[in-house]
């Protein structure tokens, strides 16, 4: 029989996997309190990161449909349990780990589907979702501008080429006066 405190823990670590976007599994081994607590405030409003028994989580992780852990949960564990952007939450991991090489990114999890340590490198290094989507608007906007451009070329070419026509006649080709 399980104990209720276990049983609770795991329904909890359930319950975060379940609800976060991703979920970066990190070793967090020779971190001081006050460096953990740097890292917390370094992820910010974006992912909540939380110490976590290595035999629970796993428990948790094969209750909530996720394989991506399997063999990584050795040694002292940490989650970080991505509810916001998942590019902002591994860049701020990304970045602290480079500051403070005892953290250790092992694997994650990104809406069901498993990550590597490189996968997350990678996922930090893309531009925020507002960056991509201003990159975009303003690629359509400068179609639209290349559009209107191409609609309007006939027509200023068609009244410059009658303006040269003119200027080589001399003004000739006005109509001549009646004269009755």
């Amino acid at each position: 029989m399980a104990r209720p405190d276990k049983a609770a823990a795991v329904a909890e670590i359930k319950q975060e996997l379940e609800s976060s976007n991703a979920a970066v599994l990190t070793e967090y081994r020779g971190l001081t309190v006050a460096q953990m607590k740097d890292l917390r405030r370094s992820l910010g409003e974006h992912a909540t990161y939380a110490v976590v028994k290595n035999t629970l989580t796993a428990i948790a992780a094969k209750e909530a449909g996720i394989d991506a852990f399997e063999g990584q949960l050795a040694g002292p564990t940490a989650i970080a349990f991505v509810k916001g952007e998942p590019s902002e939450a591994a860049k701020a991991l990304r970045d602290f780990a480079k500051a403070n090489p005892q953290l250790v990114i092992k694997a994650g999890v990104l809406e069901g589907s498993a990550l590597t340590a490189e996968d997350i490198t990678k996922l930090a290094d893309l531009e925020s979702r507002e960056v991509l989507l201003a990159k975009a608007a303003g690629a359509l906007k400068a179609g639209l501008y290349q559009a209107a451009y191409l609609f309007t070329a006939p027509l200023v070419k068609t009244v410059r080429t009658v303006d040269a026509l003119r200027e080589k006649n001399g003004g000739a080709d006005e109509a001549p006066a009646d004269d009755a």
